[in-house]
């Protein structure tokens, strides 16, 4: 399993979407690929959610710091 604070944001869309990361082990992944692998539990401290217009994004799990969150 990845640790939390090794999955970095690589690329986003000017809206501040996040569509790419890298992924220790992987190189660089989709947004949709690790919201796959979030939701299959390959990556601890992490979890899915569903956008108004059906997008699942990948979010930190909450730890009462914003220095590590993704973004």
């Amino acid at each position: 399993m990845a640790n939390r604070k090794s999955i970095t944001v690589t690329r986003e869309k000017p809206s501040g979407l996040n569509t790419h990361f890298n992924v220790p082990g992987q190189g660089e992944v989709t947004r949709g690929q690790l919201a796959r692998q979030v939701s299959q539990g390959q990556h601890e401290g992490y979890h899915t959610r569903k956008l108004p217009d059906g997008r699942t994004i990948v979010a930190s799990n909450p730890d009462g710091s914003e220095r590590n969150n993704l973004g």
